[in-house]
């Protein structure tokens, strides 16, 4: 460890900034390298006046201390480390960790709230988008793609809070989620054919439990010879389509001014000429234009939604819809979402920080004022054998998709059996 410790690492901390005068330096017309080269000079200086580390100790102070003045502080190797999906700042003193789905706290931290106020500034500074006491709350997409959402005081009673959703550099596909354990592939093949014989699909699951994964590989099933809208509140999507056109909604400034929703994307997508509507998530009062535009030409269109159950996403579902403003009576609510919505795919996140697919359902129509479905594959946990633990398998319900007799021969896949499937 250095012998800078606490009172004496923040007075260093402090004295850098002070040489460096950000407020007045054109930091704007300066490289990354050159702002760190300047920064550098300044606190080797600093330091040949106070103490006489060893070079090994010197080199990682150095380190730490000018990617906490000019760079983002202990957030650049985390956001460098692939394995890491996920990183979360609760203040300056606890950043835990999301790896392979499972959360750790690790042993980094800010040396102060005042450094975790500058690299929140530096964080946000190349998305055009600023936090402080008068607009507390900001989301904005970094320059990866990755997504940042940040809360600072009075909001978060704790210190500042960010959260970093890290855009992966790998591109996923069904393969990968069979490899995974995410889906069998028995199911994977099912959701190619709905895909190429244009089911509208809604991917249900809590928080963090792959729903965006998933929609990604799911567009990438769509052919190649087809017109693709896609709208989200954040662009993560990976599609590679040729005909493709990528939307994503824009928060008001600061006079609450300029805001284009989710729900002005997707009737604006109308006039597009899409042959499919993918929407990254609905949330609001957008869900009835989302209806409207499977109801009326756009098979095959794809959206994700937060539900524990396929059957609490109909009911969320009609929650939403009906927060558009219109006064829609609810049989006809049902009956919209029922012609509307033909597969929900519910993905679940276990304590093993494991992601399954646990239920396909599909919507089969409404009786007496209910929506009804029924299930084609399921995930299970069953008792192995009397030993201690549990056998997972993915099982085939036995239920004949209601689409199937739509579908050409050269899509009709073999009927559904009651096997597991793993």
């Amino acid at each position: 460890m250095s012998n800078l410790e606490g009172e004496d690492l923040r007075a260093v901390h402090a004295e850098l900034l002070q040489r460096l005068d950000l407020r007045r330096t054109d930091v704007n017309r300066m490289s990354d390298d050159d702002l760190w080269r300047l920064a550098q000079r300044h606190l080797r200086d600093i330091l040949d006046q106070r103490h006489g580390d060893s070079p090994a100790e010197r080199a990682a102070l150095e380190k730490s201390l000018l990617q906490e003045v000019v760079g983002l502080g202990v957030l650049e190797d985390l956001l460098r480390d692939d394995s890491i999906s996920e990183i979360m700042v609760n203040g300056p003193q606890a950043i835990f960790v999301e790896r392979a789905g499972k959360l750790t706290r690790t042993t980094l931290h800010f040396s102060s709230a005042s450094a975790m106020q500058g690299v929140i500034e530096r964080l946000l500074q190349k998305t055009g988008r600023r936090v402080d006491e008068s607009s507390p709350m900001v989301d904005a997409r970094l320059t990866d793609g990755s997504r940042v959402n940040v809360v600072v005081p009075p909001l978060a009673l704790c210190g500042p809070a960010i959260t970093i959703r890290k855009f992966g550099k790998h591109r996923p596909d069904m393969a990968s989620l069979i490899a995974n354990g995410t889906l069998s592939r028995d199911m994977a093949a099912f959701l190619q054919t709905a895909v190429l014989a244009r089911r509208n699909i809604v991917v249900s699951g809590g928080t963090g439990t792959g729903k965006t994964t998933l929609l990604n590989c799911l567009s990438a099933l769509i052919p190649a010879g087809e017109r693709i809208v896609t709208i989200e509140d954040s662009a993560e999507l990976l599609l590679q389509h040729q005909n493709l056109v990528s939307l994503e909604c824009r928060p008001g400034n600061v006079e609450g001014r300029g805001e284009v929703a989710i729900r002005d994307l997707v009737r604006n997508a109308l006039r597009m000429r899409p042959d499919r509507i993918v929407v990254g998530e609905c949330r609001g009062g957008e869900t009835l234009d989302m209806l409207q535009a499977m109801n009326t030409g756009h098979d095959g269109s794809l959206t994700t939604a937060h539900a524990n159950s396929p059957r609490d996403l109909l009911s969320r579902l009609e929650v939403m819809t009906l927060m558009a403003g219109m006064e829609l009576p609810l049989a006809a609510v049902r009956e919209q979402i029922a012609s509307a919505v033909n597969l929900i795919v519910q993905q679940a996140r276990f304590p093993s920080g494991a992601r399954r697919i646990v239920v396909i359902a599909e919507v089969t129509g409404t009786e007496s004022g209910r929506i009804q479905m029924q299930d084609l594959f399921r995930f299970e946990r069953v008792a192995a054998g009397g030993q201690d633990g549990a056998e997972e398998r993915f099982r085939a319900c036995g239920n004949e998709p209601v689409f199937f007799e739509t579908l050409t021969p050269d899509l009709r896949p073999a009927p559904l059996g009651t096997a597991a499937t793993c």
